[in-house]
């Protein structure tokens, strides 16, 4: 058995590099330096991989390019470089940058093309398989972010390509949740994958992935064009041909990374600095975090029953606003602007009571959402020169579309599914959308995802993201309210219980160790809640007053954190 090593908390100390050895893994839980770089990302080997840039001279965008190379190695449910994602980043010269590589709509994707014959929405076509497919913007991404870094990168794609050719050891969740989804692979594979055998996987198995080594080489030797043009490319349209995929070779070379400018608002004295549309996780957090102002907390307990339904009011109206506005700011028009004005945020927020429950009936029409999804991966990073840069990156579902790319090895995304497919259908996390966010080609799904740097005296000071779908910005939300208006040490703030509202459907979901105490109290208002597994695994960095880098690594899977030498 292939040893996997836990450290619930290091404080003060390095982890020791495994580099060259991929089944011993040691998972960090957090740590506590001054004058060194930290990684917190999902996988113990991915955060290696981006320390051991930063011990080869690299800043924080040559450790963020080969640990979210590494993740679309060794965390496959999320990681990927057949997905897409965004970076918000602030420089030590002081720039904020923005990126959007989020995946597009094809050329031949249309409005209607998940509607049978009676204009009934297909949710399994926009969830699984060759259909769900938006283009992949990671790659294009990587490259992007390249003009910030210092290593060639030859150098950042290395570790990704070990741990592909020799293999890693797999922990008890990865081997759980390959295989809870060995038959939804091979409904959506036309060849055998890497990700399915004849035997149940188990903890220590090594996963090989020696199409993907081959995959991440001809992107090593030739750039973004091994990815977008060439052989890559060529497997990509043959996997969409042999499926009724409809990404072209025109599609793939076609796909360009949008810079965008970041969203920036002031909470308390610090600079937010978040990503704006096409994700609406960044307005919504200006949102919840204006609304929350207008009241204040009356207690500095973290969960306490005024403090989680003067929250879930100002999730409901985000959320609500999110449905009616929020889409790809090329297509529609923006109201972003208008969204977070404090005038409109007071006007929202007016109907507010803390003596019952708000009906969501009230700030948007009702409809009955259904199944729930959530798998994305983040990673934060801070170096010691004071770059800090905030990454998510989806493949959407756990796994994408389920479908690999035959011959290249790596899964591709299901992201078309975030699109609004028809107005008033919830997608797979149970968030509704219409006009604003309807398929069109080249256009870009609205997202939850929220990269966040937070500023003090134009200094990082919070650096934070989680995966979660839709739960995404109300778990920012939370950790950020926990240390800046709970006065809370990054530990409490990243694992303290989780609660989430999304407007729609009526109900609070929280985590299964909630306080029952504040649940009584709410119920009695007329809310309902529903117990349920995990939320988010946020990556989270906070700089103390005396220049400590205090980095955790959310304690809800194998999340690790890593440290330069």
């Amino acid at each position: 058995m292939k040893k996997i090593l836990f450290s619930a908390l290091i404080l003060f100390s390095a982890p020791q590099y495994l580099f060259a050895q991929f089944t011993d893994i040691r998972i960090v839980k957090e740590v506590k330096v001054k004058n060194k770089g930290v990684v917190s990302s999902a996988h113990p080997l991915a955060s290696e991989a981006g320390a051991k840039m930063l011990d080869l001279g690299g800043n924080a965008f040559d450790a963020a390019i080969a640990t979210q190379l590494a993740l679309a190695v060794v965390y496959p449910q999320a990681g990927n470089i057949g997905g897409g994602g965004f970076m918000i980043a602030t420089t030590a010269k002081g720039e904020k940058i923005s990126l959007d590589f989020r995946e597009t709509a094809p050329a031949k994707a249309s409005k209607n093309m998940y509607l049978d014959k009676k204009g009934n929405a297909n949710t399994d076509l926009s969830q699984n398989g060759w259909l769900a497919v938006g283009i992949p913007g990671a790659v294009a991404g990587l490259f992007e972010m390249h003009q910030y870094a210092k290593l060639p990168m030859e150098t950042l794609i290395q570790p990704a390509i070990e741990y592909a050719e020799q293999g890693f050891a797999i922990t008890h969740a990865e081997a759980k949740l390959l295989n809870y989804t060995q038959q939804e692979f091979k409904q959506n594979n036309k060849s055998t994958t890497v990700f399915t055998k004849d035997t149940p996987w188990k903890e220590g198995d090594l996963l090989i992935q020696k199409d993907l080594a081959n995959t991440l080489r001809r992107i090593q030797k030739k750039g973004a064009k091994g990815f977008y043009e060439g052989k890559t490319a060529e497997l990509i349209v043959a996997e969409m041909k042999r499926g009724g995929g409809i990404i072209s070779l025109q599609d793939l070379k076609n796909y360009k990374v949008k810079v965008r400018k970041p969203l920036t608002f002031d909470y308390k004295g610090l600079q937010i600095v978040t990503m704006p549309l096409p994700s609406s996780g960044g307005i919504l957090l200006a949102q919840m975090l204006q609304m929350v102002n207008l009241e204040g907390f009356k207690t500095s307990q973290i969960n306490s029953p005024q403090a989680v339904q003067l929250m879930v009011e100002a999730e409901r109206r985000a959320y609500a606003d999110r449905a009616e506005y929020m889409g790809d700011p090329d297509f529609i028009d923006d109201k972003t602007e208008m969204l977070i004005q404090p005038e409109y945020i007071k006007k929202r927020f007016s109907n507010y009571s803390p003596d019952k429950a708000t009906s969501s009936s009230e700030v948007g029409k009702i409809i009955t959402p259904k199944k729930e999804s959530t798998e994305t991966t983040h990673l934060s990073i801070l170096d010691k020169e004071g770059n800090a840069i905030s990454i998510t990156t989806t493949l959407n579902g756990n796994y994408g579309s389920k479908t690999v790319v035959s011959g290249a090895g790596f899964l591709l995304n299901n992201e078309m599914d975030d699109f609004s497919i028809k107005p008033g259908v919830p997608n797979m996390y149970g968030a509704v959308g219409g006009e604003a966010n309807a398929i069109a080609p080249g256009k870009r799904m609205l997202s939850s995802m929220a990269p966040t740097v937070v500023l003090k005296n134009q200094k990082p000071y919070i650096i934070v993201g989680t995966p979660g779908g839709t739960t995404i910005p109300t778990s920012i939300f939370q950790t950020l309210i926990n240390l800046i208006d709970f006065k809370s040490d990054a530990n409490l703030a990243v694992n303290s219980p989780k609660f989430h509202h999304q407007w729609l459907p009526e109900r609070v979901d929280v985590e299964m160790d909630f306080p029952e105490y504040t649940i009584k109290e709410l119920e009695k208002k007329n809310y309902q809640f529903k117990k349920r597994s995990k939320i988010g695994r946020t990556e989270l960095i906070v700089v103390d007053e005396n220049g400590n880098y205090h980095a955790v690594a959310d304690g809800r899977g194998d999340d690790s954190v890593a440290v330069e030498k």
